[in-house]
């Protein structure tokens, strides 16, 4: 334990606050710590104050009475109202320029309000991502950090040492002002939810439409990620689906109810991206699937009362799909990322945050869950264009797609044939051919809406809204 006054203090130490905690003592910052519950605090202490310099404290007041000044403060804690309630008795224990740091999966709009109350009391409010789960916290994350210029380079010195480092560069930046950091974070939790959909859809096709076993499944994302499709996640679903279940010497993945949890993140960022009129289809499938998982009353009425197809599917090249897979899954991939990126810079310029996108690829190609090799692509596809409308329209993903879009297109169709669903693969697929599209039924919807509703319409030949007189000569009016 230390004696001399604490650099930094975490509150709150279930695993994420703990194994923070730890990362920031075992690089060498004397750290301050405290949960509501002593037991915790003492645990910490008992099994890992070998690590480096802690100081266990009590209460809150003991906790701001042992950092030095300008005081900064993590707050690991469960979202909404416990935060705002740690924060409240908090705030009246700081002096001017003290500096409150949010590490959990706060919701934006709640970020940017703490923030503006606690500006207005001299305080700087740090909404902070942190992303790779306990073994990125205690080894290295993904960190995200919002919040005021001087806030960030109070806190750089230590976030940049404890994060993960990719190429010698720490994966951390100041993503922007008030809220930035937690909406990055939030995307980011979107698009590992639409990854995770699109896996699982490439998983249950090899097995339904070839038959392959979890085992031989496992093998075909061994090979997937030593290629393209090299990331974290393509090499856990190897692991997962290598695991042999203990009491029934079966597949793991075969004993696990398949009803997928969901903590709020992918809903809020089909909420927001609604709100911003960004489409994020494959966010939203994902979370919609796992809805539908859970949605245990009407699958079970629908079980074995809902036809399928009427013909079994007939033989299929087993290496062919394979390969056909690969690539569908690795264009719909960058659909979700490219609706993802499109969906920060549409928040960046609403709230003037001022994001760099090419950053935010920079940052997640270590410790956090969505790593992947491509993010080098977006990365440097930002690099050549700053203002890049779509990431679909860079050379090197445009021509990623086009090589794989024949494949992709037979992987849809095949599982609409046999009747397995893939609504991420067919949503992703409908985006692309939606956005390369030079002329789309919208002009229908457009004129549905004058005639029932008056709501005008614009024209392809000349400027300003127009009405036609549906109920009378139907003439044409300018509005």
């Amino acid at each position: 334990m230390s004696s001399a006054q604490a650099q930094i203090a975490v509150t709150g130490l279930a695993v994420m606050g703990r194994n923070l905690a730890r990362n920031l003592a075992r690089n060498g910052f004397r750290v301050a710590v405290h949960n509501r519950s002593q037991g915790r605090t003492d645990a910490l202490i008992k099994e890992f104050g070998h690590e480096g310099e802690f100081t266990p404290a009590a209460d809150l007041p003991e906790l701001v009475a042992a950092l030095e000044q300008p005081r900064k403060i993590i707050i690991m804690v469960k979202a909404g109202e416990p935060t705002d309630a740690v924060i409240d008795e908090l705030v009246p224990l700081l002096d001017e320029g003290d500096i409150v740091v949010d590490a959990g999966n706060a919701h934006f709009a709640d970020t940017r309000r703490r923030e503006n109350a606690l500006r207005a009391k001299g305080l700087h409010f740090v909404g902070s991502g942190v992303s790779g789960g306990e073994e990125g916290a205690l080894n290295g994350p993904s960190i995200m950090p919002g919040g005021s210029p001087e806030s960030y380079a109070a806190l750089e010195p230590m976030l940049t040492k404890i994060s993960a480092h990719v190429d010698g560069e720490p994966c951390c930046v100041h993503i922007g002002p008030d809220g930035a950091g937690h909406f990055v974070k939030m995307l980011h939790n979107g698009i590992e939810y639409a990854d995770m959909q699109l896996i699982a859809e490439a998983y249950d096709l090899l097995r339904h439409v070839l038959g392959l076993s979890a085992t031989e499944i496992a093998d075909v994302f061994r090979e997937w990620n030593t290629g393209d499709l090299e990331s974290f996640l393509i090499e856990i679903t190897a692991e997962v689906l290598s695991q042999v279940d203990e009491s029934t010497q079966g597949p793991f993945v075969d004993v696990v109810l398949d009803q997928a949890e969901q903590k709020g993140t992918g809903r809020w960022t089909v909420q927001v991206a609604l709100d911003l009129g960004i489409p994020v289809s494959g966010v939203a499938e994902a979370v919609f699937a796992r809805s539908l998982s859970g949605d245990v009353v009407r699958r079970n009425a629908a079980a074995g009362v809902l036809p399928g197809p009427s013909e079994a599917k007939g033989d299929v090249d087993r290496d062919a799909f394979i390969e056909d897979v690969r690539h569908a899954l690795y264009s719909s991939k960058l659909v979700a990322y490219a609706q993802g990126f499109d969906a920060i810079r549409a928040a960046s310029e609403q709230y003037d945050w001022n994001i760099d996108l090419g950053a935010m690829a920079k940052i997640w190609r270590g410790g956090c869950i969505i790593r992947a090799r491509f993010l080098n692509r977006i990365m440097e596809a930002y690099d050549r264009d700053a203002a890049l409308p779509s990431l679909l329209v860079d050379d090197y993903f445009k021509d990623a797609v086009a090589n794989g879009q024949d494949a992709w297109r037979r992987v849809v169709a095949t599982a609409a044939t046999v009747g397995v669903p893939a609504p991420g693969f067919s949503a992703a697929l409908s985006y692309y051919d939606g956005l390369r599209a030079e002329r789309l039924p919208a002009a229908l919807i457009q004129g549905l809406r004058d005639l029932f509703g008056a709501h005008t319409y614009h024209r392809v030949d000349r400027e300003g809204a127009f009405h036609l007189d549906w109920s009378g000569d139907h003439k044409e009016h300018s509005a």
